[in-house]
């Protein structure tokens, strides 16, 4: 074989091939280059960036509504025979959901910056652009077509109904003294049974629409505003839970063994006295009397025993620095970490610490889990009853709701169902996965009876409430809240947390919890106590969940089991 022939025969190929190249660029960029330049959609600048082409997937409820899907839209050309480009904006369609999906900004619009997204649209970015599994082995074929890539589809627990009852029943209150106007707060419910969180919702909220269309103005505004709109309230702030939290020192006195129901409390001053109005707790010079003011039950005289049962159902701060006090720092804090107080709670976005132990200012409400620090006697005993250094999330009140509501135990909260590619191929399905069982069964029984006291003759029972029969037929039990605040005429923080139905003393597991919190707003039952009662009876007689009315309760039951008479 002669190697030089081959070799100049190769010459010659690449010869060819180099002056073809030539002639061609000479055509386009002389011979019809004044063609090419007044073409008006080859002149187009590119607007088809990898990021702007994304047919993101859509969000669903969990009963298949559509929430979020992406829409094409045409781009401002000024030439009418330039029809619509591959550049996708996000469309929402219940501003209900703005504090949970979030929002979504395309790169034509939004810079790079971690405001352009937020919520589950952040969260779970890689799966809706399309940029992980197999849909993303799929999109990069996509990309080389010049197709645009499409993302997968998200199925969230929240039933948007249940979503809607919350924007639209949020601002229900008493009116009259001990409340006050707010607009700041959430509201959680919950399946507590299985995790799902069934409905979420912050206040203030936002047109998630309007930020998706690239107005960065608004964008803007809504960074700047002193009452943080784009912050979702129910996981991502903490708050001074006041009287709420007595259920947490509830089950760690009654699941220690330290205390029973019927453990009665004695005051100081008068031993022979059994209703505690003034107690002295801690030693040395780190001692401090409790009561009478404060007591919530102080002006009362009782011919009987006044119990842990009394005083949770009547909300009494004095006996419960006491539970607190006599179960042990490292007991109650055992119990706290248990409900994953101090530590990330396991959620599919993401969620401040709450904390029980004293913190340096800039770790409050942290994003990651600050170090446990000691307890004196005294924080212990104000932190026993909701104040003290307690500061807390609404989703971690739910998880404590919820151990009550089943039985003792905890299970993982849960915003997604499931996953599925473009194919509808699921490609994860997330089930009820257990946490472990912070209290035992019978506690859960008895706090739950405690709660039904509570609505039934304590805090709860008021008539400006209006959760009892005949208001609300369907027995709710809960646990109100008014959280001081440091700062001489600011309103209280109000809580309430509830779950229904339950009838006293029976093995009923409550169908779902609500978890009700309102910024300054003063009297927790009295705030929020409303709006509850309405969305108990929308959820339940709209069949939302399923549940029977309760037997009407009996007329002589606060008197029969002491928690009435003075």
């Amino acid at each position: 074989m002669n190697i030089t022939s081959s070799i100049r025969r190769l010459s010659l190929v690449f010869m060819a091939l180099f002056i073809a190249a030539s002639v061609g660029l000479v055509y386009w960029q002389v011979v019809v280059a004044q063609q090419v330049a007044s073409n008006a959609i080859l002149t187009l600048p590119r607007k088809c960036l990898p990021d702007a082409t994304a047919k993101r997937g859509r969000i669903f409820d969990r009963n298949g509504v559509l929430l979020a899907y992406s829409e094409l839209i045409p781009v401002n050309t000024n030439n009418p025979n330039v029809g619509n480009l591959c550049v996708y904006q996000r469309v929402y369609t219940h501003p209900s959901m703005a504090p949970v999906i979030g929002y979504y900004v395309s790169s034509t619009f939004c810079a790079e910056t971690p405001f352009c997204e937020a919520g589950v649209e952040k969260q779970f970015d890689d799966y809706l652009s399309g940029s992980v599994g197999v849909t993303g082995l799929n999109n990069t074929v996509n990309k080389a077509l010049h197709v645009p890539t499409v993302g997968d589809d998200i199925y969230l627990t929240i039933d948007v109904r249940i979503q809607d009852l919350l924007q639209k029943d949020f601002p229900i209150e008493s009116t009259g003294a001990s409340v006050f106007p707010t607009d700041r707060g959430s509201v959680i419910v919950s399946d507590p049974h299985t995790g799902e969180i069934l409905g979420m919702y912050s206040n203030p909220t936002y047109d998630s629409n309007r930020i998706a269309s690239g107005d960065l103005d608004y964008l803007s505004s809504l960074l700047k505003d002193p009452k943080q709109p784009l912050l979702n309230r129910a996981i991502n702030s903490c708050y001074v839970p006041g009287s709420v939290y007595k259920t947490v020192s509830l089950m760690a006195g009654l699941d220690s063994g330290k205390f029973t129901l019927d453990t009665p409390f004695y005051d100081d001053n008068d031993p022979n006295h059994l209703q505690a109005r003034i107690v002295r707790l801690g030693e040395g010079d780190n001692t401090e009397t409790f009561g009478p003011v404060g007591n919530n039950i102080d002006g009362y005289t009782h011919n009987f025993p006044v119990s842990t049962f009394y005083g949770f159902s009547h909300s009494d701060n004095i006996i419960f620095a006491q539970v607190g006090v006599h179960t042990g720092a490292q007991t109650w804090l055992d119990y706290n970490h248990a409900l994953y107080v101090g530590k990330q709670i396991p959620f599919d976005l993401p969620v401040n610490v709450s904390t029980v132990t004293p913190q340096p200012q800039k770790n409050l409400c942290a994003t990651t889990p600050p170090p446990d620090t000691s307890l004196s006697v005294v924080q212990l005993a104000e932190n026993a009853f909701g104040q003290g250094v307690d500061f807390i999330t609404p989703l971690q009140m739910t998880l404590v709701d919820n151990v009550a509501a089943n039985d003792g135990q905890l299970m993982r909260p849960t915003l997604i169902e499931k996953i599925v590619d473009p194919s509808q191929s699921v490609l994860k399905s997330f089930s009820a996965t257990s946490l472990g069982n912070p209290i035992s069964q019978q506690t859960a029984s008895e706090v739950r009876d405690s709660m039904y006291g509570v609505v039934s003759c304590g805090s709860g029972s008021l008539t400006r409430v209006q959760l009892t029969y005949p208001y609300v037929p369907w027995s709710v039990i809960g646990k109100t809240g008014t959280g001081q605040v440091n700062g001489t005429g600011t309103p209280a923080e109000s809580w309430f947390i509830t779950a229904a139905p339950y009838t006293y003393q029976s093995n009923e597991k409550p169908a779902i919890t609500i978890v009700a919190m309102k910024e300054n707003g003063g009297e927790g039952a009295f705030a929020t106590g409303p709006m509850l009662r309405a969305l108990y009876n929308s959820i339940f007689s709209q069949g939302l969940v399923k549940a029977q009315q309760s037997p009407q309760p009996d007329p002589n039951f606060c008197v029969n089991v002491g928690l009435l008479g003075h």
